[in-house]
């Protein structure tokens, strides 16, 4: 896959996504790294421990988040892009589904856009990316959960915003795919998704895996946002060996060293 001027082999190895969040109300770092000190601070840290791309996030996805409007995001992420441009040579994924902010984060400097909504939201998104010539990261996700066949409505879905993608003109190269985990799911759902996340090879793309902290670990443990390291590295795992080639988290360093063992040992 290619990101910016890098390109990535998904097809023999795992990658970090960092997770960077510029919100005062985000699920499990709220407010940490509102600052732009603050949000290079810590994308320093997640460079350190190994991630391999920044995802950085002006609006919370968390259950019940506050929307906020398309200015108030840009004047949230834009300085932050650009003061991490200006210092630390890595891409830099914004986690956007309004084409307005998209647009303004690519000229900050964002090499790729992670969409929520696989481009199903805001209908000018995917010309604004294609017209750039920026990645994507489609991502699954539904206005009202309700399936007749859950997993194969999940590839169907997903594969509505790749035709999205390609009709608009984005390089095939430059386009990944996201389960959506936790994101109009149940509980149970997740679970069944991750069991059967190999089924989105089907799809032909590069799968980004984003389960850092969210609920399904929380529900399983019983374990509060801060104490789900341990869970989130058994669904890294779970993922790779599935076929995911990112990983989107926020504790890099345990999750890359997990990561690692893992195709030492499938590619023995």
């Amino acid at each position: 896959m290619k990101i910016g001027k890098w390109t990535f082999d998904t097809t023999q190895d795992v990658f970090m996504m960092g997770i960077l969040n510029v919100t005062p109300d985000s699920l499990s770092d709220g407010g940490h790294f509102f600052g732009i000190d603050q949000a290079l601070f810590h994308a320093e840290a997640l460079i350190q421990e190994g991630a391999s791309i920044l995802d950085i996030g002006g609006e919370s996805t968390r259950p019940n988040h506050v929307k906020i409007s398309a200015e108030e995001e840009m004047e949230r992420v834009c300085p932050v892009i650009e003061a991490v441009k200006a210092r630390m040579d890595i891409p830099i994924s914004l986690d956007t589904y309004k084409s307005q902010v998209a647009g303004a984060g690519i000229q900050a400097g964002a090499d790729m856009i992670n969409d929520i909504w696989g481009l199903k939201w805001d209908d000018a998104m995917a010309k604004v990316i294609a017209e750039n010539r920026a990645s994507v990261c489609l991502m699954h996700n539904r206005k009202e959960p309700v399936y007749e066949d859950f997993i194969q409505n999940v590839i169907d879905d997903l594969q509505e915003s790749v035709d999205l993608a390609i009709k608009a003109g984005i390089d095939k190269e430059r386009i990944c795919v996201d389960p959506g985990i936790g994101f109009a799911k149940s509980y149970e759902q997740n679970l069944l998704l991750m069991n059967h996340l190999e089924r989105l090879q089907e799809l032909e793309y590069p799968v980004l895996l984003g389960t850092s902290r969210k609920s399904m670990i929380g529900l399983t443990l019983d374990l509060p946002v801060e104490e789900r390291e341990e869970g989130t590295i058994a669904t890294t795992v779970l993922g790779i060996v599935k076929g995911a080639s990112i990983i989107r988290v926020h504790d890099v360093q345990g999750n890359l060293r997990a990561a690692k063992m893992t195709l030492a040992m499938l590619q023995a």
